[in-house]
């Protein structure tokens, strides 16, 4: 008998017998968020809540095939050691079915080695960086968001779109300057940013990194001054954006346009609060936040979808501006709910993390098939970048008068860049 019992798989074990009807046993998800420290409102906190918008929405329709999804929710405290330290208690000692979530590329790029390495099952949520994956052939390891290379082309092709309409200037003529935090994300962001700038011919008249908890932006800001660039392009988290901007304006330093990618620059509404209009006309290079598509343009229902997820994320946080990573939390865990684990139940005979692996490689939704517009479909294994999604897009946008507008690409457009800096504006050159 022991033997028997110990030969049945988890798909078979899932139906227990309770007075004659199988009841399924829950799916249990180890969430990794930072509700503290300074990547919590960089966007992590607006990311959980997606994701846990997501799971409830889930699970008042009777779960995934039966099973109720547990949400285990763990904080990552803005520490690279605590997201690794979580996710093996998760793992080890709360036996959790997968790793979901992860903001920082920082935790992502080592957390993705080592969970792939134990054979456990991680579904990305909201980290970008591309060496999470590239040249890694990770097996167990997924992301159907974006990847930072895209972040770096997204800004150099729409400056170089509007090079000569807006600027008035050839490319070759613009002066680029790039700024960036120094982890995987901020250098990953910014290596591409440069190679696709110079593939354009623009000028890179300044490159720095710098440390995301500095104290003190002056000398690198002393030394955009005399480089003089007509466009900055920046990546950093919520912190150090902070800085760089009152330093910079107490320095006086005058450009005529910049764009952030992510994270810091997508919490509108926390650099509002901070720097009021000095924010309006800044760019942003993120995945679009659902509720700024045309629903039209999209699968049937998605529209829907995102008006719900809107309605709850405003009512649970009171906020009325609606950042980027809560699509990216609810978007990535709608997908893997609804679409990799049922397949991974039905097809491949339950949730173990290689039915999850082989669920997720047959993945394949067209271009308008998610809230966020983008498809899914992974490149496989053997492939540079194998777990990274081939279909996902990466979208500029634009803080003009308190509302949100996506300028890049055209054909998804909103409305046309205001673009250089309007003559008054605090950082106008």
């Amino acid at each position: 008998m022991h033997r028997v019992i110990a030969k049945l798989s988890l798909s078979a074990f899932a139906g227990l017998l309770l007075g004659g009807a199988a009841i399924a046993q829950d799916f249990k998800i180890g969430n990794i968020y930072d509700q503290t420290g300074p990547f919590a409102a960089g966007g992590s906190k607006a990311a959980s809540i997606g994701a846990k918008i997501a799971i409830d929405m889930i699970n008042e329709r009777g779960g995934v095939e039966g099973h109720k999804i547990i949400a285990i929710n763990a904080d990552a405290q803005s520490k690279v050691d605590v997201a690794i330290n979580e996710a093996e208690r998760l793992l080890n000692e709360q036996k959790v079915d997968l790793i979901m979530g992860v903001y920082s590329s920082a935790q992502c790029v080592p957390l993705a080695a080592k969970v792939d390495a134990a054979k456990k099952f991680f579904w990305v949520n909201v980290c970008v960086s591309s060496a999470v994956f590239k040249n890694k052939n990770l097996q167990y390891v997924f992301r159907a968001n974006i990847h930072s290379d895209q972040y770096g082309e997204a800004s150099c092709s729409f400056i170089n779109e509007w090079a000569k309409s807006k600027f008035g200037k050839d490319p070759k003529d613009l002066k680029i300057a790039i700024i960036y935090e120094d982890g995987p994300y901020g250098v990953g962001v910014a290596q591409a940013n440069e190679a696709r700038c110079k593939e354009f011919g623009m000028q890179i008249v300044h490159k720095e990194s710098y440390s995301a908890t500095a104290s003190d932006l002056s000398a690198m800001v002393s030394k955009l001054r005399r480089a003089q660039p007509d466009i900055i392009l920046h990546t950093g988290y919520n912190p150090d954006i902070t800085l760089f901007l009152r330093q910079a304006k107490e320095a006086g330093l005058k450009f005529q346009a910049l764009i952030g990618h992510g994270a810091g620059y997508s919490q509108i509404d926390k650099l509002y609060e901070t720097f009021k209009d000095d924010v309006n006309y800044l760019l942003d290079v993120d995945p679009v936040p659902a509720q700024l598509l045309d629903a039209k343009k999209l699968a049937p229902g998605l529209g829907d979808l995102t008006a719900e997820m809107v309605k709850r994320y405003k009512a649970e946080t009171g906020a009325n501006e609606v950042p980027p990573h809560t699509s990216m939390g609810f978007n990535q865990t709608w997908i893997f709910l609804t679409d990799v684990l049922p397949r991974a139940i039905k097809k491949y005979g339950g949730y173990d993390p290689e039915a999850l692996r082989k669920a997720a490689l047959d993945t394949d939704i067209p271009i308008g098939g998610t809230i966020q517009g983008y498809g899914v479909k992974f490149f496989p294994p053997g492939t540079p970048m194998a777990g990274q999604n081939e279909r996902s897009i990466a979208v500029v946008m634009q803080f003009v008068d308190g509302k949100t507008k996506v300028v890049w690409p055209s054909a998804i457009s909103t409305a046309e860049p205001i673009v250089p800096l309007p003559k008054g504006h605090a950082y106008a050159k």
